[in-house]
């Protein structure tokens, strides 16, 4: 559409279009602009080729004008469905003062920008959506990732709505969330762990040997060490302090030996610094691809297509927690030193623990025995008499 050209009338305007026609002629759309309230409007009237005319639209301006004027009601513009890039726009600037964004703008970028940015909100249908989660799990997403990307877009039209940028329905309460069945299994034995920390230890930089060894030790979450400063670390009681980004609360979990020698060693020169910080001194964000290079080229995942017994550096938080299973710990400690907010979250380690079934069943058949005995020697008692 080209841009708007004055007419002889004043607050007329005409626009040529480059792909309408009318009798084999460009056609040509009118608008009119006129003040509201000290505000400019502009309004589009109509194309010739639908009857209408630069005089035609004079006229219609002066109406505007005059009812202004008198104080008569203006007929209602139909409120304009948004795009849902602008309804992002917005929702992202609440997520940055409100919550960690840094994941939704990466999965919006990389999953939904290409799909729906330019699309209006009506046009977005739990149809499309169905469509969108059937190719990122074809695409080799997890199914986590593809729940995340969809609770995402849930929320731009959940906020667009409660903020009145959205008068129609959201099409995600029609759409089935992914099944997640990726819990990981696979835990490293003893000596895994060692082949793996000492080819880490052979890297250029310490990073991920150090950060794999923490996740060990400790079983911290890869977000969890990222984001550790200076003032978190407790050396006189060997604590590190973890902050839930999401809820705020804190835990505490302690140093191991090997932990707090590592931790002294890249402890930051300011308390606000981070302990793993990047290039530029900020926090990083994902865990390097030569993480997953080394896992490959030890062979842990060969011939392994089952992503829960694949390893990934998360599988350094669930051996730790599988360690301590298997030493007889109780799953509420297990929980605790996790950050788990309920107990039904360890339940997945409840198989390790040593003999913790065959005990209850023998503490059973013990006191079944008992009754019996007990039993049989009431009936020889009464025997006797």
């Amino acid at each position: 559409m080209a841009a708007r050209e004055r007419t002889k009338y004043p607050g007329v305007y005409r626009r040529v279009s480059k792909k309408r026609k009318i009798n084999s002629k460009k056609d040509i759309c009118f608008d009119i602009t006129y003040k509201l309230e000290g505000k400019k409007i502009w309004e589009k009237v109509g194309w010739l080729s639908e009857g209408y005319s630069e005089k035609l639209a004079a006229d219609i301006r002066a109406e505007r004008v005059r009812s202004i004027r008198h104080g008569l009601e203006l007929p209602k513009q139909k409120a304009k469905v948004p795009f849902f890039k602008d309804a992002w726009d917005k929702y992202k600037r609440w997520a940055e003062a409100n919550k960690r964004a840094r994941d939704d703008v990466s999965r919006y970028n990389n999953h939904i920008a290409k799909r729906f940015a330019d699309k209006r909100m009506n046009q977005i249908s739990a149809f499309d959506l169905e469509r969108m989660k059937s190719e990122l799990l074809k695409e080799g997403l997890a199914p986590a990732t593809v729940k995340h990307v969809l609770v995402i877009i849930r929320q731009v039209f959940n906020k667009a709505i409660a903020w009145g940028l959205y008068k129609g329905e959201n099409p995600v309460k029609a759409v089935r969330m992914p099944v997640i069945q990726n819990q990981r299994q696979r835990f490293l034995s003893h000596e895994e762990a060692a082949v793996l920390l000492a080819e880490l230890k052979t890297m250029r930089t310490p990073d991920l040997h150090d950060m794999a060894l923490l996740s060990l030790h400790t079983g911290l979450r890869a977000g969890e060490i990222f984001g550790l400063k200076g003032y978190d670390l407790d050396f006189k009681n060997d604590l590190i302090r973890i902050t839930d980004p999401k809820n705020k609360i804190t835990r505490h979990v302690y140093m191991t030996t090997a932990v707090k020698e590592m931790l002294r060693r890249r402890r930051p020169n300011i308390p606000e610094g981070f302990v793993f910080p990047d290039r530029n001194g900020k926090r990083i964000t994902n865990i390097s691809k030569r993480f997953g290079e080394i896992i490959k080229r030890l062979g842990f995942n060969e011939g392994v297509s089952d992503r829960r017994q694949q390893v990934t550096f998360h599988s350094l938080r669930h051996t730790f927690a599988s360690w301590l299973a298997l030493q007889g710990e109780s799953l509420i400690t297990i929980r605790d030193m996790l950050g788990h907010k309920t107990t039904a979250m360890t339940e997945r380690y409840s198989h390790l623990i040593p003999d913790h079934k065959r005990k209850a069943v023998t503490k059973l058949e013990l006191s079944f025995d008992y009754g019996i005995e007990e039993k049989e020697k009431k009936n020889e008692v009464n025997k006797k008499f």
